[in-house]
């Protein structure tokens, strides 16, 4: 099936599961965790697989028709479009695992995967595996996912164990089936409520060999991992982060437009739509949006061009375009919000309007460590042929 047949089914999709996504969403930012219906809502429909290997039963899409497709999703709810991106983007990393591990993720299907990589937990070696002790927080989708990861650390004593060959610790992934045990209640926040990004932890939860991986390059993946998507990993998914920003405010500005279409704000005769300070909001808002959507589709392609001509990770100044594109759409997104707001005015803080949770849903997602103010500067370090300081710009 050529790409743009696959993403317009994908897109039709979206559409068939519309109204779940629509009827729970509000439920699923009273309870914190995106509903259960949803979720597998979504996954009947395939798109749990758009990042997943051809040769696994993936669709192993491009990622800019990857974006278009988790856009489609976030105008509707911002919660599923991240769930929706995080765990496929975590499950990725089965590309590290060794073989035997990967089958093991696929064996029932697609897998769901979630989990963060800092701090790492504590990891004792036994026969045949790790026992591992940790607590990570930010494991989006944790509740739903099939899989959950966090990273590990082997311990001397007290101590971490220490590679010879970098005189660092050498941190790897550890897989292991979700349960609900493993899950913190801890996920209370201001915006980005309905993702479920709690924390998980284990005790001495025994992880065999074959489903732990390197937090490293990648260079031999697991069979199915060869394309050039998995050579952009993460910032395949960090552009889906940031795209999740750009459906959000998309939704703002057209729900600001329709409302200042038909809006007479008190004491005034005029209505918005001929005002002239809301014609320019709402074009400035507009405009942030549309560059956003732009510059991460354009850095897709080039970064994804260079993936598929070379078996190599992708060069410095590839990685340096996505960390600012990604950084600059959800800083460009959330100034978007702010201009919508100020353009309804007193309708953007009232519950019943969708513009207060669009406004707190775009700032928590500006302070997500992957797109943060301090991403710039990583990216400007590199510029400067500095050393890098950002974990996912070594991949």
């Amino acid at each position: 099936m050529a790409a743009n047949d696959l993403t317009e089914r994908l897109l039709s999709a979206v559409e068939r599961v519309r109204p779940i996504i629509e009827e729970h969403a509000a439920s699923a930012e009273a309870n914190r965790q995106l509903s259960g219906k949803v979720y597998d809502a979504m996954y009947l429909a395939g798109l749990f697989g758009m990042l997943a290997p051809k040769a696994r039963g993936g669709h192993e899409l491009h990622p800019r028709e990857f974006m278009r497709v988790l856009e489609a999703v976030a105008r509707i709810d911002s919660a599923a479009a991240w769930n929706l991106n995080m765990n496929q983007l975590v499950a990725n990393f089965a590309a590290w695992l060794p073989a035997e591990g990967a089958d093991e993720m696929f064996d029932d299907g697609i897998p769901t995967a979630a989990g963060a990589f800092h701090p790492p937990a504590a990891a004792i070696r036994v026969t045949g595996g790790w026992r591992i002790t940790g607590q990570v927080p930010f494991s989006s989708g944790c509740h739903h996912a099939k899989w959950l990861v966090m990273a590990a650390v082997e311990m001397e004593g007290d101590h971490q164990k220490l590679d010879p060959a970098s005189s660092q610790p050498a941190p790897f992934a550890a897989f292991f089936p979700r349960s609900a045990d493993k899950i913190k209640d801890t996920w209370h926040t201001v915006g980005m409520r309905g993702t479920g990004s709690a924390d998980i932890a284990v005790q001495d939860l025994f992880v065999p060999d074959r489903m732990t991986a390197p937090v490293a390059p990648l260079k031999n993946p697991a069979p199915g991992f060869a394309g050039p998507l998995y050579r952009m990993f993460p910032l395949h998914g960090i552009l889906g982060e940031a795209i999740v920003s750009v459906g959000v405010a998309a939704a703002a500005v057209d729900e600001a437009v329709r409302l200042c279409a038909t809006k007479t704000p008190a004491y005034n005769a005029v209505p918005l739509r001929e005002q002239q300070l809301a014609q320019y909001q709402m074009a400035k808002a507009k405009a942030r949006v549309e560059a956003s959507r732009d510059t991460l589709h354009r850095a897709a392609d080039a970064a994804y061009d260079e993936a598929a001509a070379t078996v190599a990770s992708l060069s410095l100044e590839a990685k340096i375009r996505l960390q600012l594109a990604t950084s600059f759409a959800a800083e460009a997104c959330a100034e978007a919000v702010r201009l919508a707001n100020d353009a309804v005015g007193a309708s953007s803080i009232r519950l019943g309007n969708p513009f207060e949770r669009h406004f707190r849903d775009l700032h928590v997602l500006m302070q997500h460590s992957d797109k943060s103010s301090p991403r710039y500067a990583s990216a400007g370090r590199l510029m400067f042929g500095l050393e890098n300081d950002w974990v996912w710009l070594s991949f």
